[in-house]
């Protein structure tokens, strides 16, 4: 029996968590669920799953939570302790958001064992994250498809031979969409992704390719390879999740229907696998699949990510900042569709980088990089 607590117990991958829980009683106990403003889902999940701990983002959400059976806490610090929950053996970290960060690093100082969906924490901090797992002896094994796509294809073979990491993006749902028309592109239209289902802000990040940028970080930091040796290609089908070319001119490649719950539920059970009941991959049926270079006039924000990440120090932080703050404006119809890669281009060029040492660091930088964006959203609306 794995006992595990899980940060972001209403979104998208929390629930899909949950749902591999519920298949599977007899292997994973719940004992801990930090979650955000869903109140209701959450109400439903600690009834059903019965967890020890609890938090909730607001003080007022708590309350609302009184007479539960639980210990009910709220804000960071609540966060941080079911994170640390001391029954918890493993942390499902699926906060969305550079909110993920302090909670995920407190659960690697305690010892637990990250299944890791927050690419916000290896993006904002990978190389300090990566060097306090190793220093506490600490397992991160990766919910994101693709980046569980590539774990699975190194398993077992030597990192020295790998020649480069290819990770698949679906191109979203501006894939074929005329660029001129992108200006006029509601949040309706990014909201509408082919293959998966996520959260808004996660659903933006496909649309304008910057969860592929973010995701290239995270995997530099994860499997320590450098940018260069990673690369991204459009594959609309989203059936090949990610690919390894070694250097013998191998390529190992995992393939799956787009479905969170396969990564999810190779991550809490590793290194077993599941029997989870879903469809089966029927190629005969899919007929073809296609892949394609990414169109960087069509989807700046990837080189963004990319400078960004040759940059280093804080500059990641500054980036995935910027983009938070950019993606909310736009969901909230502030500005246009083609202004987040212009804001986040403002904001990255007028970062003073600096080393990312300390937790502290990158915690400054995000904060300085979320006021110039608003600052710069604020001079728009002016």
């Amino acid at each position: 029996m794995k006992r595990i607590s899980i940060l972001g117990s209403t979104g998208s991958i929390g629930v899909s968590t949950l749902d591999i829980v519920s298949r599977f009683p007899d292997k994973f106990q719940v004992v801990g669920l930090a979650a955000g403003g869903n109140i209701d889902l959450l109400k439903q999940q600690i009834e059903r799953f019965r967890p020890k701990y609890v938090s909730v983002s607001e003080e007022s959400a708590a309350f609302s939570l009184k007479g539960m059976d639980c210990r009910v806490f709220h804000g960071i610090e609540g966060a941080i302790i079911v994170a640390t929950a001391p029954e918890a053996e493993m942390v499902v970290s699926a906060i969305v958001g550079a909110a993920g960060l302090v909670p995920t690093v407190a659960a690697i100082k305690a010892g637990k064992e990250i299944a890791l969906a927050n690419k916000e924490t290896l993006v904002m901090a990978g190389e300090l994250v990566m060097k306090e797992a190793w220093e506490s002896g600490v397992n991160i094994l990766p919910v994101d498809s693709e980046h569980s796509a590539i774990f699975q294809s190194i398993t077992g073979h030597n990192r020295s031979e790998i020649k480069r990491l290819i990770l698949t993006a679906s191109g979203g749902p501006f894939l074929n969409y005329p660029i001129e028309k992108l200006r006029g592109a509601t949040p309706g239209d990014a909201l509408n992704h082919p293959n998966w289902q996520m959260g808004k802000k996660i659903t933006v990040d496909s649309a304008s390719l910057m969860n592929k940028g973010l995701e290239v970080i995270e995997a530099r930091w994860l499997f320590d390879i450098p940018p260069d040796r990673i690369d991204v290609h459009i594959h609309p089908q989203s059936i090949i999740h990610s690919m390894v070319e070694y250097i013998d001119g191998s390529v190992m490649a995992q393939m799956g229907i787009p479905d969170m719950r396969i990564p999810i539920s190779y991550a809490l059970s590793y290194p077993e696998r599941l029997p989870v009941s879903l469809p089966s991959l029927n190629l005969l049926e899919i007929e073809k699949l296609t892949f394609m270079k990414p169109d960087h006039e069509r989807f700046p924000c990837l080189n963004l990510a990319y400078t960004a990440l040759k940059a280093g120090g804080t500059m990641t932080a500054a980036l995935n900042a910027a983009n938070e703050i950019a993606v909310d404006a736009f969901l909230n119809g502030r500005i246009g569709f083609p202004d987040i890669p212009g804001l986040i281009e403002d904001v990255i060029s007028s970062h003073t980088n600096g080393p990312a040492s300390h937790v502290d660091d990158i915690l400054r930088a995000d904060l300085w990089a979320r006021g110039k964006t608003k600052e710069l959203i604020k001079r728009r609306d002016s």
